[in-house]
């Protein structure tokens, strides 16, 4: 099969954690040939398909930390990337990390008509416009905490007034950016609510804090519809409220609990016919907080710590569903 992948620029990939770069060494060890751009690099004009000007790469097995390529081999270099018309490779796989920001939605439009024009895309484009990921909870209200969507400050002060300990967060974040907990003594959350709403220019979401977080923020990967058999619990380190790993967390594997299983095939059963053949469900306690869509992590953590080999088992089902 030819792949392609829609990510960050393949420099910047950390290869000892990187989920991507999982996928990309799991489909190289089956054969597969492996293409990359991001999505800046995409492009329709009229009369002609959905393009991609992509780079031609091969593992070379080396390390990459984030500073060079060495971990790759690239046939080709900006400016001289390939054209490659998107409905000639056998997979699209958008990869690339939030924020969920205008030019990533315009980046789903575009892989929409590639769509249209016969190609295959994973996670599907117009799933991944209609499921932002602070906001895809909503539509589950069933395994939420108590939450509340706004952009009304007085909104937010009843909302504290109700719960006493609130956290609050950006709905275009990622990694724990931008994320403050107001304790019931509500210190600077009028503050942090103008930081967060610019004032009531922008939305925000704020939910009930949850103490179950110092046992860590599981995120449970759902493949096909189908959790798999761990979580990767997200635990804060020191004083930090936040248990992401781009925010310091520890990772620990650990067993999926009945009640989690329980919730991931609850929502797997929803959002896989959508389209959505990759989930990263967060579950802080018995809430899920967040279903993240765009390029949900975690892979290595789990494969290293349990032996469960999360890339073969993506890569069995997108060979499954391109059968």
């Amino acid at each position: 099969m030819k792949l392609l992948f829609v990510a960050d620029p393949l420099e910047s990939f950390k290869t000892h954690k990187d989920s991507t770069f999982a996928m990309m060494r799991e489909a190289a060890a089956r054969g597969h040939t492996l293409m990359a751009c991001e999505p800046k690099d995409i492009r329709w004009q009229r009369g002609e398909a959905v393009t991609a000007f992509v780079r031609d790469i091969t593992l070379t097995g080396r390390p990459g930390d984030g500073h060079g390529g060495d971990w790759f081999h690239a046939a080709q270099q900006a400016p001289d990337e390939r054209p490659q018309p998107l409905n000639g490779v056998d997979a699209v796989l958008m990869r690339k990390d939030p924020p969920f920001d205008s030019e990533y939605f315009y980046a789903t439009h575009l892989l929409s008509q590639a769509e249209r024009e016969g190609a295959r895309v994973f996670n599907r484009a117009a799933a991944l416009r209609e499921h932002p990921e602070k906001l895809a909870i909503l539509e589950f209200p069933q395994f939420i905490g108590p939450t509340l969507v706004t952009r009304d400050a007085s909104d937010i002060q009843r909302f504290h007034a109700e719960h006493g300990d609130i956290i609050c967060k950006p709905l275009d974040g990622m990694g724990g950016a931008g994320i403050f907990r107001v304790g019931p003594d509500g210190l600077n959350l009028g503050s942090i609510t103008e930081t967060l709403n610019q004032h009531g220019r922008v939305t925000v979401m704020v939910q009930k804090y949850l103490p179950e977080i110092t046992q860590g923020d599981k995120r449970v990967l759902i493949i096909g519809g189908e959790p798999i058999p761990f979580a990767l619990a997200r635990i804060p380190q020191g004083s930090e409220i936040r248990g992401n790993m781009a925010a310091g967390g520890k990772g620990v594997a650990q067993p999926l609990n009945d009640h989690d299983r329980e919730v991931a095939r609850s929502i797997g059963a929803v959002l896989a016919p959508r389209g959505l053949m990759l989930i990263g469900l967060d579950i802080i306690g018995r809430c899920v907080t967040e279903i993240n869509v765009t390029s949900p992590t975690g892979f290595q953590e789990v494969t290293q710590q349990t032996g469960f080999d999360v890339a073969q088992r993506f890569i069995d089902v997108l060979e499954g569903a391109l059968a």
